[in-house]
């Protein structure tokens, strides 16, 4: 359900502004779409889990709050983000 280490990892450095940025919107947004994507696939065999959709609830809106922050501070790298990562239509 979670992320490993090394995953995780991997996609702050692919979404990383510099080598030492683990904290930027894109980053986030990256992460918490992969723990997105792992609880989908989480609910196909477990879907009774309540508390995990719960969880799943509250990633969505954090992603859809910090999706709303890159849109309004800088257009390009929303339309950048939503591509690389598929979401939104």
């Amino acid at each position: 359900m979670s992320i490993t280490k090394e995953g995780k990892q991997k996609i702050i450095s692919e979404f990383a502004i510099n080598k030492k940025d683990t904290g930027s919107a894109e980053v986030q947004i990256a992460v918490i779409s992969e723990r997105i994507k792992n609880l989908t696939e989480h609910f196909k065999n477990h879907n009774h889990d309540s508390h995990s959709k719960r969880g799943l609830l509250a990633l969505v809106n954090k992603r859809k709050k910090l999706l709303s922050y890159l849109l309004k501070k800088d257009s390009s790298k929303y339309l950048e983000i939503i591509k690389k990562l598929k979401i939104r239509g």
